[in-house]
């Protein structure tokens, strides 16, 4: 359940009436509320907010976890309270331009679109009215940063897809949709990094391995970079398939 905590703050990537909030989540976790909707400046303060936090290294805060506008703050209730805790991190705000952040990169994934790899492909052009090519042209022809991580290990949550291709989600979810598949939900797109239930349109897939807990890191992208998507043919996928199971 949440509930807000009356605590707030300016901060130094916003204008000058811009207010963080704060939220309870639980008896563990407080969310920073930064604004609203998919921006990249507002996810841009949340990304270095998170940097800042996890810098100080506070014995009471156990981890971070970046989303589009929210940060959800995860601490040791007998160490810390929700209003100590938020003014914590309200007096961190104004330090956020000084924020040390990972350089942002941009990660190129091979997709295989259509056929097998993308067996929604032709209801996305059906339902958005536009040839197949056009499909792969727009999808392919965009950057789409990293907004978010969750959902499962490695899923990212994309922005910038072109309006062109927004779609619903299917009406039933697929029990079981194979890892690396690539989808569309509503104005995102994303990649299934594992097998998992799930209820995107499928347009395409990547042979690379996204997730690999053995792996250092296990996941090659954090918030904040950007992913282009490169189309290849069938046979270019099933050839990085079998050089990555090697």
């Amino acid at each position: 359940m949440n509930r807000a905590v009356d605590n707030s703050s300016k901060t130094a990537n916003q204008n000058a009436s811009s207010v963080v909030r704060f939220r309870v989540s639980g008896d563990r976790a407080l969310i920073a509320v930064y604004g609203d909707g998919i921006d990249p400046a507002i996810n841009e303060s949340v990304r270095r907010m998170s940097a800042l936090i996890e810098a100080m290294r506070h014995p009471a805060i156990e981890a971070v976890v970046p989303s589009y506008c929210t940060l959800a703050v995860h601490y040791d209730p007998d160490q810390i309270d929700p209003a100590a805790l938020s003014s914590l991190l309200g007096d961190l705000a104004a330090h956020a331009k000084e924020a040390a952040v990972p350089r942002a990169i941009t990660v190129e994934i091979p997709i295989c679109y259509g056929g097998e790899f993308g067996p929604d492909l032709d209801a996305v052009a059906a339902h958005n009215r536009l040839a197949l090519e056009e499909i792969i042209r727009l999808h392919s022809g965009s950057s789409y940063r990293i907004y978010a991580i969750g959902f499962t290990p490695g899923f990212c949550y994309l922005g910038g897809l072109d309006p062109r291709l927004h779609t619903p989600r299917l009406a039933t979810p697929r029990l079981q949709v194979p890892a690396g598949s690539v989808g569309i939900a509503g104005a995102q797109t994303g990649i299934y990094p594992q097998a998992s239930p799930g209820g995107w349109q499928l347009i395409g897939r990547t042979p690379l391995s996204l997730f690999a807990p053995e792996r250092e890191p296990p996941v090659c992208y954090r918030p904040g970079d950007s992913i282009r998507f490169r189309p290849i043919p069938a046979a270019a996928f099933l050839h990085l398939a079998r050089e990555a199971n090697r």
